[in-house]
Order: structure tokens, then sequence, then C-alpha cells
């Protein structure tokens, strides 16, 4: 059996949800691993970024977000609305907010206004972190408009993501 790790480094807008679509970057993970047939993991390894699989949507809005997007923002929006101030929710609480002031990371700069991201991981619990397809003959099993999506839902900074693609099979 075959075991193959890549991993993208995407950059977050930092101002508002950020798409990355990574679907040809994943077919050509698969396509350098040689695996035939297996299955193919895409995940992040953040507590406020997701891994979806969506349909392709050819219409963008004025920011280049595709509309599907818009619209899943705007659902999101009113069921998680943004984390504007200390407060509006429970998270952060004072002894996380002491906890990352003394992080030496530097993904993870002392800025109190860093932390305000609650709808952030509230918004990755629900999508979920990872998404797994089946490669069957070295293709992914995606159909035709099927496209892989990183999600970044933080809105505080711009930033790069990991994104950890797992390849097994023969």
């Amino acid at each position: 059996m075959t075991v193959y790790h890549d991993e993208l480094i995407l950059t977050s807008n930092g101002r508002r949800v950020t798409y990355h679509r990574i679907t040809d970057q994943v077919k050509e993970m698969v396509r350098q691993s040689g695996v035939k047939n297996g299955i193919c993991v895409v995940a992040s390894q953040h507590t406020t970024c997701s891994v979806i699989f969506e349909e392709y949507m050819h219409d963008v809005n004025f920011n280049g977000d595709e509309l599907l997007q818009v619209d899943l923002n705007n659902i999101m929006d009113t069921l998680v609305p943004r984390c504007t101030t200390e407060g509006q929710y429970h998270h952060p609480g004072p002894k996380h907010t002491a906890f990352a002031m003394e992080l030496t990371d530097p993904d993870y700069p002392p800025d109190p206004g860093t932390l305000l991201n609650t709808d952030a991981h509230i918004r990755a619990s629900m999508f979920g972190a990872s998404e797994t397809f089946i490669i069957q003959d070295g293709q992914l099993l995606i159909g035709t408009v099927g496209y892989i999506y990183f999600v970044d839902w933080d809105q505080n900074r711009v930033r790069d993501r990991h994104c950890r693609i797992a390849i097994l099979g023969e």
C-alpha cells in the first residue's frame, strides 16, 4: 500500500471569509502519488478552517466570491453572527485570553483582537475539518461539477493556512 502526504499553504484574506478552490491541486497530488485505487483525505489543521465539497459556481460577485459562497456566508452571518466585541459570546474567556497572550508562536501574535473569532470556531465545527474522497482508476470520484474548497472562516487577520492531504491506496 502507498501512503502519500502533501500540503498546500494558502493565504487568507483577513477581512472576510476566504474560499480557496483547491480541486486542481488535489487532483495533481493524486496523480503524483501514483495511487490508482484508494482514498484521498483533505484536512485542515486549524480550528477556524473547514474543507468542504460543493458545486462550482461560474457566477461571482464584485469580490470574486462564487455566488453559492455568498449565499452560504449570508446564511452563516444569520446563524452565527461575526464576533465583534468581547462578551458577545462566552468565548474566549479570561483564562484563554491570558494563555493566548503568553504564546510565542508567530502564528498567534499577542493581540486580543485576534481572539474575537468565536464565530469562526463555531462555523468550522459545523462544517468539519476534512473531506474524504474515493480514488478509482487514478481519478477522484467527485463528479463533473464537484469541487473541493478550503475555507478560512476567521476574518481577523491575513495569514498562511495549511491544508494537509493524505492519499492511501494501491
